[in-house]
């Protein structure tokens, strides 16, 4: 499977830089597999297209304030993105820009807490409290929304339901969810059940194996609980639909189809994959080549994806983490 398949063009300025104040206006492309049909709708229109009985699986995950401003001793500004504490106040993280000497030491909030790069991607911070070391922290917005993260971002780039801290990146499909849509979704007899998996800075890595078959994920630490996993049962043996929010989500449940309940990991889903345990996918668009794009594509074929695409461009949706949506049913 040659990597050029998954690629396509997008005018810059459809990229999404902020998100819309109402998270349930955002357009909605509703995609029927068997019909080979498309729609357009809001997101708030989406209970149109659901069923009593319904299952809809969302990722709780949390993202963590982790993009961290740090200044040099000569006065130089350097960038920490923390992906992950290893251990006591020892960080994995990305740094700009990267010629950061071992040992260096970065102030940070004025001098009140320091750290020492300790080593190749590490951060040593002089505080034991993680909390102190986040509260210095701000959104880490993807690559591709090129602004710095402002106040408002703490609130839209979180899910309504967010809960389970962990993440580096949000779950960008459960954003257009409401509280107010999730109560109506409710009061229709559909139900919402919650797993976690910490999106990690993966998610952004790009595919440079020319065949995609030889491209390795990086395993993402998920959960599923035990209300949870009744549902998902309840909802199989009912011949109910379990629709999955996102594509975080939907590798999760295919992670369980395959036996995992909980831990690291890695499914890479693209054409030619055998969904086990997801029926409907909501989705955001995502960038071509990437791993993202190729799950979209082994849910509802490369031909369809690619039309629906096309035809989101020509109609101007917002693509991308603050983008519009798309329900493949």
């Amino acid at each position: 499977m040659n990597l050029a398949d998954f690629d396509y063009n997008l005018p810059k300025e459809l990229i999404a830089q902020y998100p819309l104040e109402k998270r349930d206006e955002a357009g909605l492309l509703v995609l029927n597999r068997a019909k080979h049909s498309i729609e357009h709708r809001h997101f708030l229109d989406i209970t149109d297209y659901l069923r009593e009985g319904d299952l809809l699986v969302a990722n709780n995950t949390k993202v963590l304030p982790s993009r961290i401003i740090g200044r040099r001793s000569t006065g130089g500004r350097v960038e920490f993105l923390l992906l992950g504490r290893r251990e006591g106040s020892t960080f994995d993280t990305l740094i700009k820009p990267g010629r950061i000497k071992i040992g260096e030491k970065i102030l940070f909030n004025g001098g009140k807490i320091s750290g020492i790069v300790s080593d190749k991607g590490k951060i040593t911070f002089d505080v034991g409290n993680t909390d102190d070391i986040y509260k210095l922290g701000a959104m880490p917005l993807p690559p591709y929304i090129k602004r710095e993260p402002e106040v408002s971002d703490s609130v839209y780039y979180q899910t309504v339901y967010a809960k389970e801290e962990g993440a580096v990146a949000s779950p960008t499909a459960g954003l257009h969810f409401t509280k107010s849509l999730i109560d109506s979704i409710s009061m229709r007899g559909i139900n919402m059940a919650y797993l976690t998996l910490h999106v990690g800075y993966g998610t952004f890595k790009p595919v440079k194996s020319q065949d995609i078959r030889e491209h390795k994920m990086e395993e993402e630490y998920f959960k599923i609980g035990d209300e949870t996993v009744r549902l998902i049962e309840d909802a199989r043996k009912g011949q109910k639909r379990i629709i999955a929010v996102g594509t975080t989500s939907c590798r999760s449940l295919e992670s369980y189809a395959d036996g995992m309940k909980e831990g690291h990991t890695g499914l890479f889903i693209y054409p030619g994959y055998k969904f086990k345990m997801t029926d409907c996918l909501i989705t955001n668009f995502h960038l071509p080549r990437t791993t993202l794009f190729m799950l979209v594509c082994a849910f509802a074929g490369e031909k369809l994806i690619k039309e629906a695409y096309r035809e989101a461009i020509d109609k101007k949706y917002r693509f991308y983490s603050y983008g519009d949506a798309m329900l493949i049913l």
